[in-house]
């Protein structure tokens, strides 16, 4: 199934033309603080599977892991679209909120949960 994303001003966009590996809701503080919300939702693809069309620059930082992370984002409007975890090397991140059609796109998991608002509740496939 082909899946399109885009930042808010349309620059910047992946397609993918592959499975969803896994879809993750994280709520690390870093998260947080990326998506100006209670957490982030990343969409996990094969890179073999993606086209990136447009300019992005990027930004690194260590995740809750100790491992990098590379952000890629739009120059002109600054929406965070994909990043690469090094401890992932062979998947790509999308988030969530670029996708044209999200709708579909449920979380298979939530990480750090330690860090979860207490407002926060999810009912996801396959849990409890």
């Amino acid at each position: 199934m082909k899946r399109e994303a885009s930042c808010s001003c349309g620059q910047l966009s992946i397609a993918a033309d592959g499975e969803v590996v896994k879809i993750s809701a994280c709520h690390c503080q870093a998260c947080q603080r990326r998506t100006g919300s209670a957490f982030g939702v990343a969409v996990f693809f094969n890179k073999k599977d993606l086209t990136i069309s447009g300019v992005s620059n990027s930004y690194s930082r260590s995740g809750d892991s100790g491992r990098s992370i590379e952000f890629r984002f739009c120059p002109d409007c600054r929406s965070t679209v994909y990043w690469m975890p090094e401890f992932r090397r062979n998947l790509v991140a999308v988030a969530l909120g670029c996708f044209a059609e999200p709708a579909s796109l449920i979380p298979t998991q939530s990480v750090y949960e330690e860090r979860r608002l207490g407002w926060v509740g999810f009912n996801l496939p396959g849990a409890g």
